[in-house]
């Protein structure tokens, strides 16, 4: 019996020191984060947070219009206080149907550059991707390539591929166009790209490198990150893509290689709105983005943090020089160019 209670006493020792060591909150403070990235990272950091605040994270995971659609639907009566979207023109459509509330943080300011946050402060980005070239060396001198436009000229026919106009990565790009080289430009370019396409598009960005592999294609527009992903997958044929292709970052002597964000906002109905703005203060700090960038091969938002050394031997590169906001701006425009042009 002594033994029974010796060892019952030890275990409730254990729990109360895990409890002050995990920073559980004994009045239960939590938030429910709406996620649409499914990254491991992401879940490790939602855990470190509670075990540094003792705010407990409940996660649901969707895509973006589901979540965004939930949001709506649900109005006051959400549970949502964060909102976390891959991409900068989805979270300013959550913006525009008033899904979001700003919030005016110093740590935030200070941590995410003026370009990638939202210009009203709605949203804030967490994590940075470029949307490259990716070429087969074997077929291609990187001397050839230069530019986006310079892939609507004759010689690229047939040799072009990347993902559908539904694409969201896509739709930005387009809509990043827009705003730096006008409507007709920029519909100029997507009629010339659809041209040169060696097939109809389909599949995600690791499809898009593996057709260049397999021979299908010499040049593929994609994020960088899949690249990283995929040298470090479990799928040897990932594995052989990720080490064959190249990398080109294009118009460094023009208007730079275009970016986007994975990117957080709060909730307009947010019951918790100080530890919503507290959770995406802590991962715009320098430990959580150095673990986006060296467990997701992203680029970090915060500068004063380095990106991982797979990135880094890509070397640096010159972004477009635009508020990210106007992705979602131009985002509607971007879609109609892309159908009237047939860009399946």
């Amino acid at each position: 019996m002594n033994k029974l209670l010796l060892s019952l006493s030890v275990g409730m020792i254990v729990l109360m020191l895990s409890a002050c060591t995990f920073g559980v909150n004994p009045d239960g403070e939590s938030i429910t984060v709406f996620s649409e990235r499914h990254y491991d990272t992401d879940q490790i950091l939602f855990d470190l947070f509670e075990q540094q605040t003792g705010i407990r994270v409940n996660v649901i995971d969707g895509g973006a219009d589901e979540l965004i659609n939930r949001l709506e639907n649900e109005s006051e009566d959400t549970s949502a206080d964060v909102l976390i979207i891959a991409d900068a023109g989805r979270l300013h459509r959550a913006k525009t149907k008033d899904l979001l509330q700003p919030v005016e943080s110093d740590t935030l300011f200070e941590n995410i550059p003026s370009n990638y946050r939202d210009a009203d402060n709605y949203w804030f980005g967490l994590t940075k991707r470029a949307r490259v070239l990716v070429y087969h060396p074997d077929r291609v001198d990187p001397s050839e390539l230069s530019t986006y436009e310079a892939l609507t000229e004759p010689e690229w026919e047939g040799r072009v591929v990347t993902r559908t106009s539904t694409n969201i990565y896509n739709q930005s790009l387009m809509a990043s166009f827009i705003e730096i080289m006008g409507e007709e430009d920029a519909r100029a370019w997507a009629e010339g790209i659809t041209a040169n396409f060696a097939r109809t598009p389909a599949g995600n960005d690791r499809d898009q490198s593996k057709f260049v592999v397999e021979g299908g294609a010499d040049v593929a527009i994609m994020n960088t990150y899949y690249i990283g992903r995929m040298m470090n997958s479990s799928d040897p044929f990932e594995q052989e893509v990720a080490e064959t292709v190249g990398v080109f970052f294009p118009n460094q002597d023009t208007t730079g290689t275009h970016v986007n964000v994975s990117a957080a906002g709060v909730t307009k109905h947010s019951d918790n709105v100080e530890a919503a703005v507290q959770f995406i203060e802590f991962l715009s700090g320098e430990e959580a983005q150095e673990s986006f960038a060296n467990a997701n091969y992203e680029y970090p938002v915060n500068e004063n943090v380095e990106m991982h050394d797979l990135l880094k031997s890509w070397g640096e590169f010159k972004a477009q020089d635009i508020n990210l906001s106007v992705l979602g701006e131009n985002s509607y425009q971007a879609t109609i160019i892309m159908d009237e042009v047939g860009w399946e």
